[in-house]
This record gives structure tokens, C-alpha cells and sequence, in this order.
């Protein structure tokens, strides 16, 4: 099992990123949360790993901060719930904050998250309401799949889109929260803030 890699930041097309450590290329699927706070290529990066084998593929997940990483794999525990409903989670609230709605009960802001609906919110709350305090804390450590546009709009729309929104729906976000001179993480967060009435 690979638990953290520490290598050299050289791809980053969201919400995919590629780490070179000693010359093998490790492609990881990583959160908004944790993609807003990776430095520019070409600089060194430590990521905490989640590998996950299924039946027909591999996947390796990264994170910057053990609370994404635990709540990822709490997340997953929950009927119905994959790692791309768990990105799109860590992707668009703070750990602290789904620790927060979740104690709180708050069905209707978890359901604004792509993926989860009433029944699953629901779920999510009664599952995780007395786990989600030792995950909402953590602190950062030290720190390609298919093609995608270098245009920031379009990267932009093509990752809301692998987190689960609709292409109507993520073209809509991001027209509505592009600035110019935004670059596609800048445009993201916007997009996501809003989506999440936040």
C-alpha cells in the first residue's frame, strides 16, 4: 500500500496531478481543497495517499492534510457513497464545515453538494455525527487522466464536471464566476462557493 509520496510537483489539470518521485510519474485524483494549496510545478510536494484497488482499476487519491485523507475514507464507509461523491465533498466544504453541518443536521446543505441526495445526506448524518469530531481538525504537511483544455473556462467546466455536475449545470458556474485574468483554480473555487451558497 503507497500511504505518501514526497516528489516533485510536474502536471496539475484538475483534479488530476502528477508527482515525480526519483523518476516514476505517480497520477493522483486530489480535492479543490487540497489542489488550491500545492505549489507551482516543479516544486516538492508531500501528499498523504489513499490507493484503492476495485475489480478493474487502480486509484491513487492525495491529500494535503490527514483530516481530508480520514474524512475521505469515513466518507466511503457510507451506503452509497464512492470516492467521487467523497472528492466532490472535500472539494467543495472545509473538513471543519461538513463536520459542522453534519453535527448540526443540516440535510438541505449537504444535499447542495454534487452526488448526494436527501436520502444520503440523511445517511451521512446519522452514520458520521459521532465520528466527524477527531476529522475536522488537521493541518497541512510539508510541503493525468485524459485531456484536458489549457483554457481556464474549459478547465474549469471539465472539472466540475468529473466532480459530478452536469455540463449545463458546471457551464453555468463557471460563466457566472469567471473574471478575467482568472486562472482555472481561482474559477473553481468561485464556481464552488457558489454552487454551495457559500
Amino acid at each position: 500500500m503507497i500511504g505518501r509520496l514526497q516528489g516533485r510537483l510536474v502536471g496539475k489539470q484538475p483534479p488530476w496531478i502528477v508527482i515525480d518521485v526519483n523518476g516514476v510519474g505517480y497520477e493522483l485524483e486530489v480535492p479543490m481543497s487540497t489542489l488550491y494549496d500545492l505549489p507551482e510545478l516543479g516544486r516538492e510536494v508531500t501528499l498523504l495517499t489513499h490507493y484503492a484497488v476495485k475489480e478493474d482499476t487502480v486509484a491513487l487519491y492525495g491529500f494535503l492534510r490527514d483530516a481530508e485523507r480520514a474524512l475521505f475514507r469515513s466518507l466511503q464507509k457510507v451506503s452509497g457513497i464512492g470516492a467521487k461523491i467523497a472528492l466532490a465533498v472535500l472539494s467543495g466544504v472545509s473538513t471543519a464545515e461538513f463536520a459542522r453541518l453534519v453535527q448540526a443536521g443540516d440535510v438541505v446543505a449537504l444535499t447542495k453538494i454534487p452526488g448526494i441526495g436527501k436520502k444520503t445526506a440523511e445517511r451521512i448524518v446519522v452514520e458520521l455525527r459521532d465520528r466527524v469530531d477527531g476529522i475536522a481538525g488537521g493541518v497541512p504537511l510539508a510541503g493525468v487522466g485524459g485531456a484536458v483544455p489549457k483554457d481556464p473556462v474549459a478547465e474549469a467546466t471539465v472539472a466540475l464536471q468529473q466532480l459530478g455536475y452536469k455540463p449545463a449545470e458546471a457551464q453555468r458556474l463557471v460563466k457566472d464566476a469567471a473574471k478575467d485574468g482568472d486562472d482555472a483554480e481561482a474559477i473553481i473555487r468561485k464556481a464552488l462557493r457558489a454552487a454551495l451558497g457559500g
